[in-house]
């Protein structure tokens, strides 16, 4: 009976994370690319070779704000931009959902960084990508230090998260969801 209960719940953590809202129109344009603006200049600060990496990318999409929280189910949500060449083409938000050992909340900012055009175009393609990137893409959590592993520098994706601010703990099972908005 217990495994049941706790498929049920894995279950219903996933349904919301797939079938959360879609399109949504809380920020306005203007506030969220002033805070892409900060992000990547934080970034371009305090991750090592931060400016070459962004002038290398074919494409960077930038959650300046995501906020986590949970007690055993948890949520995770922010809003951000594509930009293609230093100039916003497109909105997004993220939604996640997670079902596990968890208890708390922060917020962080989130960096996906697309390396080659193929990527990039893959993912303009169909951005709704569930449980974390893509086989391809490789996630490098720069903490307080923006170091990343060498090895990790020629992947056709590469994920930073940086200033992870605020207390959390978690040891759990999550599923997310990026949808292109409207502004």
């Amino acid at each position: 009976m217990k495994k049941s209960w706790g498929l049920y719940l894995l279950g219903l953590v996933m349904m919301v994370a797939m079938l959360g809202p879609g399109p949504a129109y809380a920020k306005a344009a203007k506030e969220i690319d002033a805070s892409v603006d900060v992000a990547l200049e934080h970034f371009q600060k305090n991750v090592h070779d931060g400016k070459n990496l962004l002038q290398k990318a074919k494409g960077v999409l930038v959650f300046p704000g995501m906020i986590k929280g949970g007690f055993g189910l948890g949520a995770e949500y922010g809003e951000g931009a594509l930009r293609i060449q230093g100039k916003t083409v497109d909105y997004y938000n993220m939604i996640s959902g997670s079902l596990g050992f968890q208890l708390g909340g922060q917020s962080r900012r989130v960096f996906i960084l697309f390396m080659e055009p193929e990527a990039l175009q893959k993912f303009r393609a169909d951005p709704k990508w569930l449980g974390g990137l893509n086989a391809s893409g490789v996630l490098i959590d720069a903490g307080g230090e923006g170091s990343m592993d060498t090895m990790k520098a020629n992947q056709p994706i590469m994920t930073f998260v940086l200033d992870q601010k605020g207390l959390m703990y978690d040891l759990n099972l999550e599923v997310g969801r990026i949808h292109k908005i409207q502004k």
